[in-house]
C-alpha cells in the first residue's frame, strides 16, 4: 500500500469518527511527525509510510521524545495500523464522554 493510500484511508476514517486532521510543521525539529489527529478527548501525532517501511532512526528518536512528554506518536503503514490506532482513540473518546 502506498503512503498516499494510507493517508486517504486515515482521512476517511477520522472524518467518520467526527475528528479532524492537521498537517503539522515543526520549526527547528527534524524527523517530527507530519500530522496531528484530533478526536474529542484525545489526539495523536502520526507519520504515514508505505506498507513495509517503518520510521527512520531520527523519527524513532523524536517519537520517543514525544512519548516521554506523555504524547502519542505513531507510524501508520497500513489500513490495519490506522484501524488499531483509531480503535484505541475511539475507546478513549467513549471513556471521556465524547461522541
Amino acid at each position: 500500500m502506498k503512503e498516499r493510500d494510507v493517508s486517504r484511508y486515515l482521512n476517511k476514517r477520522v472524518k467518520e469518527l467526527g475528528g479532524e486532521i492537521r498537517r503539522v510543521r515543526w520549526i527547528g525539529r527534524n524527523h517530527a511527525p507530519d500530522k496531528l489527529i484530533l478526536l474529542p478527548g484525545t489526539c495523536a501525532f502520526v507519520e504515514e509510510k508505505r506498507t513495509g517501511k517503518g520510521a527512520e532512526e531520527g523519527q524513532r528518536r523524536e517519537h520517543h521524545r514525544l512519548a516521554r512528554s506523555g504524547l502519542r506518536a505513531r507510524v501508520l503503514a497500513s489500513e490495519e495500523d490506522v484501524d488499531r490506532l483509531l480503535a484505541r482513540m475511539a475507546d478513549e473518546m467513549t471513556r471521556e464522554g465524547g461522541p
